[in-house]
């Protein structure tokens, strides 16, 4: 186990902290926080960005689950200056955040839970102004992937419907105490409004744009008429101007928006 600045480094809890104060103020400028922003950091960690971000805001909420690191938290930080919730956030709802201003989140991700996460997460892009993570830069890769591309995937689909993505900058696994094995990256997440921007056919059916996005990726080296053959015909496929020869990745996230608003109208198999 790894001892850093007192506290024993929690493998269950993906923990790597981030150590590297040219990296937190590159973090910290990105996300670019305003007095009056409500702000809400996932796990805090040893608190390397939520000092600066308090250095910015008046106010600041975090979700951590690590009962040490929470004491931590309590004795450096007044309650009139970081509410802690504490729990795990795979289970929290963002939404009991919500004030005045739009949420702005904020986070360095554990590897280990970091897509369950965002998944999470999508439920709540309508209450969000914008996201900023750290993240496996592998994972990153995926979620700003294009079609075509071999790391487009379910992860890519699922969140590009909803949000605007970036890859902003790649940091070293120097960077952090222990040292990951991998390199990261950070992401900026800014929510889609479908309606305002007029971004082509919204989805009808959240739950079967889900599974329809999950059947095509069950089995990436298949052909779509074969992974969606319980769902559409191979007609129908084409009807919708989908090549059934396609391979998952090969169709665009609007394509799988038209194929899941089909099969919710009652087309299909």
């Amino acid at each position: 186990m790894k001892i850093v600045a007192g506290h024993t480094a929690r493998k269950r809890f993906g923990q790597n902290f981030l150590v590297s104060d040219g990296v937190i103020r590159k973090i910290i400028d990105a996300v670019a926080p305003r007095k009056g922003d409500t702000v809400v950091e996932i796990g805090p960690g040893l608190g390397a960005l939520t000092e600066p971000l308090l250095d910015r805001i008046d106010h600041l909420h975090v979700v951590e689950i690590d009962r040490d690191l929470i004491a931590r938290l309590r004795q450096r930080f007044p309650p009139e200056r970081l509410s802690i919730h504490e729990g795990d956030a795979l289970e929290f709802d963002f939404g009991t955040l919500q004030g005045e201003a739009r949420l702005k989140i904020v986070g360095n991700l554990p590897y280990n839970i970091s897509s369950p996460l965002l998944f999470h997460l999508v439920r709540f892009a309508p209450l969000v102004y914008d996201m900023h993570f750290m993240l496996q830069k592998e994972v990153v890769d995926r979620m700003v992937a294009a079609p075509g591309s071999k790391d487009f995937g379910r992860l890519s689909v699922m969140l590009q419907y909803h949000f605007h993505m970036e890859r902003l900058f790649i940091v070293p696994p120097g960077s952090f105490n222990p040292p990951p094995k991998v390199d990261s990256a950070i992401v900026r997440m800014i929510p889609i409004d479908h309606l305002k921007v007029g971004a082509g056919e919204t989805v009808k059916n959240h739950d079967r744009f889900a599974s329809v996005v999950a059947s095509a990726f069950s089995q990436r080296r298949k052909m779509l008429r074969n992974t969606l053959r319980e769902l559409i015909a191979e007609a129908d496929l084409a009807a919708l101007g989908i090549t059934p020869t396609d391979r998952a990745e090969d169709i665009a996230v609007a394509d799988y928006v038209r194929l899941a608003n089909f099969l919710a109208g009652g087309g299909g198999c």
